[in-house]
């Protein structure tokens, strides 16, 4: 089952947050298909947000084809988007766990961690160039070269 947590300071839309989070349990392998995410109800109790606020959240969920609700059951998991590299038990996790320890032992912050790991990824996955602005071809104007004389 996933806990949420909301980071009220941070200005990212709570539905943003529970959606993202859903989406990060999946991707960690914590959510598989089948399984069932807590209830609007039990979001609402644990965390204290509107329960318009977390339907919104499923959702966005489900228009990405990640979740499925199933009237008077709950909203179901429908597919993963775990890796095995990136699993609780995979080694790479094992390092990431072993390289923020070094980081916090180093006095580094949970923001000071975040940001550096963010200009790491940044540095190995760039985003793609952007696509060159539209120009539209300016139109010319049509002018009579030809010369005209008067006869006198």
């Amino acid at each position: 089952m996933i806990a949420f947590r909301i980071d009220r300071r941070s200005g990212v839309a709570t539905y943003l947050q529970l959606a993202h989070q859903v989406r990060q349990a999946l991707r960690l392998g914590v959510l598989e298909p089948g399984d069932r995410l807590p209830t609007a109800k039990e979001v609402v109790e644990a965390i204290a947000v509107n329960p318009n606020t977390v339907l919104r959240a499923y959702r966005e969920l489900e228009r990405e084809g990640l979740v499925e609700p199933r009237p008077g059951q709950g909203t179901f998991v429908r597919r993963s988007l775990a890796r095995p590299a990136a699993g609780a038990d995979s080694p790479l996790r094992a390092e990431a766990a072993a390289w923020v320890g070094r980081a916090r032992a180093a006095g580094l912050e949970r923001e000071d961690v975040a940001a550096l790991a963010a200009s790491v990824l940044d540095d190995a996955f760039p985003l793609p160039d952007p696509p060159p602005p539209f120009i539209p071809a300016q139109k010319q104007k049509h002018t009579n070269t030809s010369t005209q004389e008067e006869d006198t």
